[in-house]
């Protein structure tokens, strides 16, 4: 394990998770303190600089709201969140995980992740807040299985 992997827990405090969210322009509409119990950060949990969410249906996943911290951006926080909620996915049964993204395609197409047509979402996916009208259509969509 990295030093990055080392410094990531689980439940940031919400109002600090919505306040970095928001200040990346990423949807915070739909989360509720509990839905942030799923998320992973690294930092204080009163002030991160990174995190990324989760949300579990089943066999399928949707992974949402990366973001780092312009101050720490480059030195591998997004890849450690990323494999971390990963990681956490396969424990909890997950076998394909789901994201929409607007400007990191290229960042997950690196980490196994490739576009698909949203056409093909499972139905728990497009049930999300997130998949179903927060994020815009022209939204990559993108799958990798575990």
């Amino acid at each position: 394990m990295t030093k990055v992997e080392q410094t990531i827990s689980a439940g940031p405090e919400p109002e600090a998770a919505r306040g970095l969210l928001a200040a990346a322009n990423l949807p915070t509409s739909d989360l509720t303190d509990k839905d942030l119990t799923s998320f992973f950060y690294c930092g204080p949990a009163a002030s991160p600089s990174a995190l990324i969410g989760l949300e579990i249906y089943g066999t399928e996943a949707l992974l949402r709201s990366l973001v780092v911290d312009p101050s720490v951006r480059s030195i591998g926080l997004g890849s450690a969140l990323v494999e971390r909620a990963e990681i956490h996915a396969a424990k909890h049964g997950v076998g394909a995980l789901y994201l929409l993204t607007t400007t990191a395609e290229a960042f997950f197409a690196r980490r196994g992740y490739h576009r698909i047509d949203r056409a093909v979402a499972p139905a728990a996916i497009r049930s999300t807040r997130e998949f179903a009208g927060l994020c815009p259509a022209s939204s990559a969509f993108m799958l990798k299985r575990l």
